[in-house]
C-alpha cells in the first residue's frame, strides 16, 4: 500500500512581531476550534515564528497532511486581520512513498495580499500535459 503526501516549506513576513504574536495567536485559536469541527479550518499544517521572539517572520510547513487550500485560507485571513500587503507566494511537492504513475509532481501559489486574492498557480502535472500536447508550455 503506498501512502500519498503534500510537502511545503515557506516563510511569510507580517511586518512586526506584535503582528507574527497576533497571528500565532490567531492560528492557536483556529486550532482549537478545529478540535470540534467537521471541516477544520487550519488542519494540513503547521505555524511558528522563525526568529522569536523579535522576529516578523513566520514558517508555515505542511504535517501529517499537507494542506495547501488551508494554507491559502489562512493566509488569506491573516492578510485580512493583520492589513498586509504585497505578493507571497508558496511551492508545493506532491509526493508518495512508493513509486506510483501519476503520484508525483508539485505547483506553487502566488497570492496578492493587499488584495486578498490568488493572482495564479501552476501544476506540473498540467504543464507537462499542455507541453507534450503542443501547447504553449508557459502560458
Amino acid at each position: 500500500m503506498a501512502d500519498y503526501f503534500t510537502h511545503f516549506s515557506c516563510l511569510i513576513d507580517v511586518g512586526s512581531p506584535g503582528k507574527a504574536a497576533r497571528a500565532l495567536a490567531l492560528f492557536q485559536e483556529l486550532r482549537a476550534a478545529d478540535q470540534n469541527a467537521d471541516d477544520p479550518e487550519v488542519a494540513g499544517f503547521d505555524l511558528v515564528r522563525q526568529d522569536a521572539p523579535e522576529g516578523s517572520s513566520l514558517w508555515i510547513h505542511d504535517d501529517d497532511h499537507g494542506d495547501v487550500d488551508a494554507v491559502i485560507r489562512f493566509v488569506l485571513r491573516l492578510a485580512a486581520d493583520l492589513d498586509l500587503t504585497g505578493l507571497w507566494g508558496f511551492q508545493y511537492a506532491l509526493t508518495c512513498s512508493r513509486p506510483r504513475l501519476d503520484a508525483f509532481g508539485g505547483g506553487a501559489h502566488a497570492i496578492d495580499l493587499g488584495a486578498r486574492k490568488s493572482i495564479g498557480w501552476t501544476s506540473t502535472q498540467e504543464w507537462l500535459a499542455s507541453a507534450l500536447n503542443g501547447e504553449d508550455a508557459d502560458a
